[in-house]
């Protein structure tokens, strides 16, 4: 098996659809203030919206009690980052529009029952967790600086352990073979994205 093969299959073992295109490291390592301060500011969002969670079904006691601890996390990974720009003395910038979230948001199904919309927001929180895990598996393969390898394993590890558990919500709250029908749907979705973007090394996404 060569390495693009190897690849496409670690890649389709998160159910993604379309690798990343290997040049994105490089082009991440070329701007690192940049892909750092957007990497805060995506694990700033995740806490945020694992308490929108929260706030907005509460009754799903289950799902808050297993939601609570990673808002702990994401909001620990948020700040590993700003103490990793610290030590290389780097500047967090200004938040950035997400394109690749914006557009999974604009294929969330509207309306529908309480289930119907916490299942879009779940696999919504999947799809994001998935792609972030396999971009730090990239980052931790591949850049150059060693201790940065290391520490971006750290997270590919966290993240892929947040999608499974998004995904097993999902199940929990929903017919199981209508969370696989509309993941499926989401990852067609997602690999049109990543088609439609352009490749830019200070985004996480």
């Amino acid at each position: 098996m060569n390495s693009k093969e190897k690849e496409l299959q670690e890649v389709q073992m998160l159910g993604l659809k379309l690798p990343t295109d290997p040049r994105w490291v490089n082009l991440a390592e070329k701007e690192l203030e940049e892909i750092l301060t957007d990497h805060a500011y995506c694990e700033q969002k995740a806490a945020t919206a694992c308490i929108s969670l929260i706030q907005a079904f509460p009754e799903k006691t289950e799902m808050v009690r297993e939601l609570a601890p990673i808002v702990t996390e994401e909001w620990g990974h948020f700040r590993m980052v700003l103490h990793e720009m610290e030590k290389r003395s780097l500047q967090l910038g200004r938040q950035r529009r997400d394109e690749y979230v914006n557009k999974l948001l604009q294929f969330q199904k509207k309306g529908g029952s309480r289930e119907e919309r916490l299942l879009e927001k779940l696999l919504t929180c999947a799809l994001i967790e998935a792609r972030s895990c396999e971009r730090f598996r990239l980052l931790s393969l591949h850049i150059n600086d060693e201790k940065l390898r290391s520490w971006y394993h750290k997270f590919m590890v966290a993240e892929a352990g947040h999608y499974r558990l998004f995904i097993d919500l999902a199940k929990r709250y929903n017919d199981e073979e209508k969370v696989r029908k509309r993941w499926k749907e989401y990852l067609e979705r997602e690999a049109g994205i990543m088609k439609e973007l352009e490749l830019r090394g200070d985004r996480m996404h």
